[in-house]
């Protein structure tokens, strides 16, 4: 019966190597799941993260505006203070005129947001150089765009499918029945996809945010099970190692 190489048969330089590349990982998820709380959180106009900010980041709040969204959540801290706040959403209650743009709103964007929000910055986010590209901001909010979605789509399936497939490959080492094995590298893979599918899904049936975030925890719990499986296998485990059939 063929043997395989388990983590016994790595020489320590192979295990600092593995371990690093482990524990950094592990360090960046935790702050992708920070990014991803201060993206979304206070969407509802309340604090914290809550299924309703995941509603409004795919599907919309549709009873305010995409400004207004904003500076209700993740836009808030980039604001000086309440009142300036308070003075961009009584600019759109008010009917968003140009000469209240220019003479109130203009002079805080332009303090506070045209660092980000300008043609200069490159970044494909709305830009506040001109009244006519921010009064567009003013309508309906009805979510993340298709184009916005297709752009995170990519960069997410790529980006990640390359960091499941390099911790699969060193959890492959682990001594543990092989079923488990193949069912464990296997889950973070579906429920990414399905991740992604239930982005879509949500900027039509609102409800499904519930979906987004069952997806997107059980994938984290699956990743996290490999990482410290490894870890713990690597360092620890002394058990002889089973063959793979």
């Amino acid at each position: 019966m063929a043997m395989f190489k388990r983590f016994s048969d790595l020489s320590t330089s192979e295990k600092l190597l593995d371990s690093m590349f482990l524990i950094t990982i592990g360090i960046g998820y935790l702050f992708a799941i920070l990014n991803l709380y201060y993206t979304h959180q206070g969407r509802d106009g309340e604090p914290g993260l809550s299924v309703k900010d995941v509603m409004y980041a795919y599907h919309g709040s549709h009873n305010q505006t995409r400004l207004g969204a904003a500076i209700n959540g993740p836009m808030e801290s980039n604001l000086p203070n309440k009142a300036a706040k308070q003075e961009i959403l009584d600019w759109i209650q008010h009917g968003a005129t140009e000469e209240e743009f220019n003479e109130k709103i203009n002079p805080i964007l332009q303090n506070n947001c045209v660092m980000c929000h300008s043609t200069d910055s490159g970044l494909p986010i709305p830009h506040f150089d001109s009244y006519a590209n921010v009064v567009k901001l003013t309508e309906m909010d009805t979510g993340a765009t298709i184009p916005a979605l297709v752009r995170v789509s990519h960069i997410h399936l790529f980006g990640i499918a390359f960091i499941l497939f390099f911790v699969g490959r060193i959890f492959l080492l682990s001594d543990i029945p092989p079923w488990l094995k193949r069912t464990v590298v296997t889950i973070p893979f579906l429920f990414l996809i399905m991740d992604i599918a239930s982005w879509y899904i949500t900027k039509i049936i609102p409800g499904f945010a519930y979906v987004v975030i069952a997806n997107g925890a059980l994938m984290g719990l699956a990743f996290g099970g490999q990482l410290l499986t490894s870890l713990y296998q690597m360092w620890f485990y002394k058990n002889k190692s089973l063959p793979e059939k």
